[in-house]
């Protein structure tokens, strides 16, 4: 990205869901995945922090729980390599399908997975498909109540499975009975006053032209003076993956792109200036206990 002379750039947020490719929600709610399915978290992410290490990229790995308690090595490694560790929830169920008390129990749970794994605990979460939404914002209390300080659940756009439209595009202090937490949208370009556009990577970035992202992430940062958020999976590197989608469309969602989405990380790392969510929009509060 061309800068004026002396001009600093803004550091965006990269974030990695890490995953296996049977918990993506296009394939869990297709009746296949797990007896069929090899795992392949392990290689995947390593893929992922070979291109990061090479590119000197620190950025967001939001766990999820299962593959912290199966594969805590993994987890190791990327604390190792100086990486900030959230959670993606323990099972990748969707938010909005729990109630208070089972999201409750299932985040309390994929902490404590990840705390075994590696001696951290996670300060900052995503929901599973961005899962926190109109309905279920009453997650974010919970959150609170259980020593999070940041959250990357909502995506403010409109979609037919998460999204909350009209949302604050940028990070924001959002109080809940509990406390404040700061919430960081993934990031949207808005094109005009009523027209706004997801720019945040994971299938819009296997989907659509690299130019197109880049295009957004570059308006963000030049017209509105704002870091993007951008997020993608390991399994969205990996081409060589089972299919195990049985909908034309959940076929189209999860696999088209794969070949080229290793180069489009490259050149967004090239691009752009990135960092983890906390280096990003630093804790300003004390973190709660966690409650067990």
């Amino acid at each position: 990205m061309k800068r004026a002379r002396g001009q600093q750039p803004i550091i965006n947020i990269l974030s990695v869901d890490v995953e296996e490719c049977f918990h993506a929600t296009e394939v869990s709610g297709s009746g296949n995945g797990y007896p069929e399915a090899r795992p392949a978290v392990e290689a995947q992410t390593r893929h992922v922090l070979e291109l990061f290490e090479r590119h000197r990229i620190s950025a967001t790995f939001f766990m999820l729980g299962m593959v912290a308690e199966k594969h805590p090595r993994l987890v190791r490694e990327i604390a190792k390599q100086g990486h900030e560790i959230g959670c993606h929830s323990y099972a990748h169920s969707l938010v909005y399908d729990l109630t208070p008390q089972e999201f409750r129990q299932d985040t309390i749970r994929a902490v404590r997975c990840i705390e075994d794994a590696c001696g951290l605990t996670p300060r900052t979460y995503r929901a599973p498909s961005y899962s926190i939404t109109a309905k279920s914002l009453w997650a974010l209390e919970i959150l609170v109540e259980l020593g999070f300080t940041h959250d990357s659940s909502i995506y403010p756009i409109r979609h037919d499975r998460y999204g909350i439209p009209g949302f604050g595009r940028h990070a924001q202090r959002y109080e809940t009975p509990a406390g404040p937490i700061c919430e960081v949208p993934i990031a949207t370009a808005q094109l005009s006053s009523n027209r706004l556009v997801p720019v945040g990577g994971g299938g819009y970035l296997r989907l659509l032209p690299y130019c197109y992202t880049a295009a957004g992430v570059r308006r963000i940062n030049a017209s509105e003076g704002q870091p993007a958020c951008l997020y993608f999976h390991p399994w969205e590197l990996d081409p060589d993956q089972p299919r195990l989608t049985s909908s034309l469309v959940s076929t189209l969602r999860t696999y088209r792109g794969l070949r080229t989405m290793t180069g489009k990380i490259e050149r967004l790392l090239s691009d752009f200036a990135f960092g983890p969510l906390t280096a990003v929009h630093p804790i300003e509060e004390p973190a709660l206990a966690l409650v067990r």
